[in-house]
């Protein structure tokens, strides 16, 4: 099966944030790969990555980064597929803000789709909706997983209405 989305992070320290866009692929059916692409540090592996994407089938790349994170920028900058950045809080990040901002302030003409602080589920759910666009069967995928949030929600509003805000705090 074709891969058609890159999952890449800047560190191995990033994947417990990057494996949440994994897991949602995974569970909505869409083949991905995921790997290791330091911006800083293996510069050439980044231009090798982006350039090829395309021809290896991929149609949208998630990438995380945390600190400076210019990986999802410069990934950005060499391909026209579409980019999903993911700012990730990482052990030299300020807050997260430089990671945030860093992926979110990008120039004109460079754009990076930007989801929250550690939201490679978002990523993941954002990249599969851009695929779902023009794929009939995985849009019905994600339409059913919408209705599961919405269930979950008015479960917890029946509880909290039925049993009482103070008994669902100590649930």
């Amino acid at each position: 099966m074709t891969k058609q989305v890159g999952i890449i992070m800047g560190s191995q320290s990033d994947l417990p944030v990057m494996a949440e866009a994994a897991k949602f692929l995974e569970e909505i059916g869409i083949a991905f790969e995921l790997t290791v692409v330091s911006a800083h540090r293996t510069p050439e592996r980044l231009v090798e990555y982006a350039r090829s994407a395309r021809s290896r089938g991929i149609q949208v790349i998630i990438a995380g980064a945390g600190g400076a994170a210019h990986l999802p920028g410069m990934v950005a900058s060499m391909t026209s597929l579409p980019v999903i950045g993911v700012p990730v809080k990482s052990s030299n990040s300020i807050d997260g803000w430089d990671s945030i901002l860093s992926i979110l302030q990008m120039p004109g003409g460079i754009p990076v789709a930007t989801v929250a602080l550690n939201g490679a589920k978002n990523a993941g759910i954002l990249a599969a909706s851009i695929l779902g666009a023009h794929d009939q069967e995985l849009g019905a995928r994600l339409d059913a997983y919408k209705a599961t949030l919405a269930e979950t929600v008015l479960k917890s509003a029946e509880e909290i209405e039925t049993k009482g805000w103070k008994a669902a705090l100590r649930k």
